[in-house]
């Protein structure tokens, strides 16, 4: 038993180094020097209906306060942290008052956390529910310098002051390419509630969560916020043309864009020989679409010549439609040969629901890397497993050595067994 107990212990341990050289490869930690602060406004809807007591026996109201407390304790140093309120002052049944009932209560920068409970503690439901209004009013806030930006939106309702939709107020603002994202929490949502903070955030490339409990609120709420102390990418904002002669030229990067449905846009990557060019495109559905869609992605040269092509289509309701292509330009023999203008087209074949606004365009993200291509055999994948036969090789190597002893343990132990 001993034996056996150890023989497992080690096949364990095998498997286990063996998956940890692969998951933690070195060189694999972020470099954040030189990052800029990052950004965050906590927009609290603070209308009547947050007195309703419907959440582990106590209001809506104190389980914001209770989750505020509790992030405002957590929230890393390097965070500029703000809140802004919605409904919080305004007690009466004018429409027009009530929907420009919207105020910063702790504004952006670093945080006093003493000063910021107080501030929360003061708060009562009040009014109504401007959604729209505090969505821009709170990216003004954001607004300025380099760092990552979020706005985190809790509430138990709907906008209350339509027509100002707050869902093509978060398009507006993903338009500007201001790389300012937006999540939601819904507080015991109803359809209506979950549907337009479900659209709100998918605008902007956020996320959306329903909560029922304390917990929840303030788990959700402190994850967002650590979030955004995470080391990204940000997207540059760029502008593709209708043909590629006029088309941006663009290097190795991550470019945010706006398409309109069935819209062509045109992008160019300089390659020079020996170098591969990697390119992957991202067209986000941030409102009602049709059945069927599609994207496309061509390289072709400046005459219009495909060189690869990387397609994806579908059926149904989807978020974001995504493809990809690779394209390895051969060295050459001549020493002056210079670069070569690949022209990029993306093209989507998205269809607006009936009644669906079409601008702004739908949310494009386009990846472009240029790279030293494949120089020796060893560095082409296999297969598509590249380097990862090693790792196959080696799992196949133990599981055969482990059967063996595992059998030969098996049969010494049915020796022993009927000896005895």
């Amino acid at each position: 038993m001993i034996t056996r107990q150890r023989l497992a212990a080690g096949v364990c341990a095998l498997l286990a180094a063996l998956t940890a050289g692969f998951a933690f490869p070195a060189g694999a930690v972020a470099d954040d020097s030189g990052q800029a602060a990052p950004k965050v406004e906590l927009v609290l809807d603070v209308s009547g209906s947050m007195s309703t007591r419907d959440i582990d026996g106590g209001s809506r109201m104190a389980a914001a306060k209770q989750a505020f407390n509790e992030v405002l304790d957590a929230t890393p140093e390097e965070v500029r942290l703000g809140i802004r309120t919605l409904g919080a002052d305004y007690r009466g049944n004018d429409r027009r008052t009530g929907c420009k009932d919207t105020a910063q209560l702790y504004p952006v920068g670093p945080l006093n956390r003493t000063e910021a409970k107080t501030a929360v503690a003061t708060l009562a439901p009040t009014g109504w529910t401007p959604i729209g209004p505090a969505l821009e009013k709170a990216a003004g806030d954001l607004s300025g310098g380099d760092g990552t930006r979020r706005i985190v939106l809790i509430t138990d309702g709907e906008d209350t002051c339509q027509p100002l939709d707050p869902c093509v107020v978060a398009r507006e603002i993903a338009a500007k390419g201001v790389g300012l994202t937006i999540d939601t929490l819904g507080l015991v949502p109803d359809a209506k509630t979950r549907d337009q903070l479900s659209c709100i955030a998918d605008a902007t490339g956020g996320t959306y969560t329903s909560v029922q409990h304390k917990e929840e609120l303030s788990d959700r709420v402190g994850q967002l916020v650590h979030r955004a102390a995470d080391p990204v990418v940000t997207p540059v904002a760029t502008e593709g043309a209708g043909g590629c002669a006029d088309a941006p030229a663009l290097t190795s990067g991550l470019y945010t864009d706006r398409e309109e449905f069935g819209q062509q846009r045109w992008y160019r990557v300089d390659v020079k020989p020996g170098q591969e060019l990697r390119s992957s495109v991202s067209v986000a559905a941030d409102r009602a679409v049709g059945p069927d869609y599609g994207v496309l992605l061509r390289a072709v040269t400046v005459h219009g010549r495909e060189i690869v092509r990387g397609e994806a289509a579908g059926t149904g309701r989807t978020d974001v439609i995504s493809t990809g292509l690779r394209y390895p330009r051969p060295e050459s023999d001549d020493d002056n040969a210079g670069a070569e203008t690949v022209c990029l087209q993306v093209t989507n074949s998205f269809s607006a629901a009936s009644g669906v606004k079409t601008t702004p365009g739908l949310p494009l993200e386009l990846t472009v890397d240029v790279v030293d291509g494949p120089g020796k055999a060893s560095d082409v994948a296999s297969f598509g497993l590249g380097r990862g036969w090693w790792l196959l090789g080696a799992l196949v190597l133990a599981g055969f050595l482990a059967g063996l002893l595992w059998g030969w343990l098996s049969r010494w132990r049915v020796a022993v067994w009927r000896t005895n």
